[in-house]
């Protein structure tokens, strides 16, 4: 299987993963359609950083995921459809929930209404692992109840069952990726891990963070886009939900350690009420059981924790101008 010559949409081109996967698909050979949130900038997100020849090889179209016209004619004459386009920052969604629903829920409904009226051979929509919640049972499996502790989780859950419901009355060839954590280079100050790295190497020697007994699935966003590489490729795949993770668990505490490490460097930790979640929105611990993405699509991530960390600290020091002082919860 080769993605040579393969005409992609890849919707949230500009945000972390879907910069990632955009150079990815370009250097495998795909013909790129890269969808990114209009801006009176201009800009391409992350993907104004990327080598030179990536950005000429990509037909650039700015505009909004709600807007289903849009949304349609960006699809005309596409092969596959990578949909990661969403609102993720889970406080935002406590403060703004309307937005998420428009986005991620509406969203979704745009794309694969497009979809359904177009040549499309693929649609691989882009999960998360919050919509279970705190589990019953570890690890988790793809069958495990879905539960919305956050609006951010509710809203993924929504465009979940959507794709479910088309491809059950439409036959809409949708798969459901569900990535569990993904951190490395270019993931927001929000989430936890840059959050840490940012601090440590401005020097801060107390640490601010929210809750550090949560413990999360942690996937190096190379792994991650190799399972979404392998979800667009891989035959008899429609109407599947297969989930990227690690098999491993570490606390926010285990995490701070290991970055400390990776940075070289000592220092303490200070919990800051306003960076954590309300009680019953905390998801105390997500933790995949990756067989089936294993058996399906031949997927094992391959980067360690202990790698991954100094990767981005790597970027992170190169790239220590662009951060605020301290980011914001997991």
């Amino acid at each position: 299987m080769s993605w040579e010559g393969r005409k992609v949409l890849v919707t949230g081109a500009d945000g972390f993963i879907g910069s990632h996967l955009v150079e990815a698909l370009v250097k495998a050979g795909a013909d790129v359609r890269a969808f990114c949130f209009y801006n009176s900038r201009g800009s391409f997100g992350w993907l104004d950083l990327s080598e030179p020849q990536i950005v000429e090889a990509v037909d650039f179209r700015l505009g909004d995921i709600r807007d289903a016209g849009f949304v349609q004619r960006s699809c005309e004459g596409i092969d596959i459809v990578f949909h990661l386009a969403a609102l993720i920052a889970i406080p935002y969604s406590y403060v703004a929930p309307e937005s998420f629903v428009d986005t991620n829920v509406k969203g979704t409904l745009n794309v694969l209404e497009a979809v359904r009226k177009s040549v499309c051979h693929r649609l691989v929509h882009t999960s998360t692992s919050e919509v279970y919640g705190t589990p019953d049972v570890l690890p988790i499996t793809e069958s495990h109840p879905l539960q919305g502790q956050s609006p951010y989780a509710a809203s993924k859950i929504g465009a979940d069952k959507l794709c479910e419901s088309y491809y059950c009355s439409f036959d809409t060839p949708v798969v459901t990726l569900r990535p569990f954590n993904t951190y490395g280079p270019r993931q927001s100050a929000r989430a936890v891990i840059p959050t840490i790295l940012v601090q440590l190497l401005q020097g801060a020697r107390e640490i601010e963070l929210g809750k550090l007994e949560p413990r999360r699935d942690l996937t190096f966003v190379s792994d991650t886009v190799e399972g979404f590489l392998a979800a667009g490729l891989v035959g008899d795949l429609d109407g599947e939900t297969i989930q990227l993770g690690t098999g491993r668990a570490e606390s926010i505490r285990e995490v701070f350690a290991a970055a400390k490490r990776a940075c070289g460097v000592e220092a303490s930790v200070r919990v800051v009420q306003e960076m954590v979640r309300p009680d019953r929105s905390e998801v105390m611990v997500l933790q995949a059981d990756a067989g089936l993405a294993e058996r399906l699509l031949g997927w094992r991530p391959s980067v360690t924790l202990e790698d991954g960390l100094r990767r981005t600290a790597g970027w992170v020091r190169e790239n220590l101008h662009s951060f605020r002082a301290r980011g914001h919860t997991i």
